[in-house]
């Protein structure tokens, strides 16, 4: 059995609000459902969620998270977000780089400190073409 893909990445952050003002902002996402202000989903399109769930304090044995990931279709875009990325004064962690699987990629940190990744990966893009 194989699954469709990771779809859903859920986030303890500091401020609901401020984030998901950030994730529509930075990366176009949109209200999937916000069930009350702590709580937010946003959407990409009809198959991906980002849930932000505020939490005032860590929760104990909660999991680390590495980072998150948003696909692009080129390598322009991935520069582009790079550069307004720049211009927001966020946090870089990585500059726009090519990876030896053919991946182009940054790095940046968010309003609540999580690495995000910006990424294209022809060869993922070409099998999402080919299920088209």
């Amino acid at each position: 059995m194989t699954a469709l893909g990771l779809r859903h990445v859920a986030l303890n952050v500091q401020s609901a609000q401020n984030s998901k003002a950030f994730y529509c902002s930075f990366f176009g996402m949109q209200v999937e459902w916000e069930p009350d202000p702590k709580s937010v989903y946003l959407t990409s399109n009809s198959q991906d969620n980002l849930a932000l769930h505020e939490s005032a304090t860590p929760v104990e044995g909660s999991q680390n998270l590495d980072h998150i990931g948003f696909f692009y279709t080129t390598e322009a875009e991935v520069d582009a977000l790079y550069q307004k990325a720049v211009k927001a004064e966020l946090l870089i962690v990585a500059k726009p780089k090519k990876h030896r699987d053919g991946a182009y990629t940054f790095y940046f940190r968010d309003p609540n400190n999580i690495v995000v990744q910006v990424l294209c990966h022809p060869p993922l893009n070409q099998k999402q073409e080919a299920s088209k």
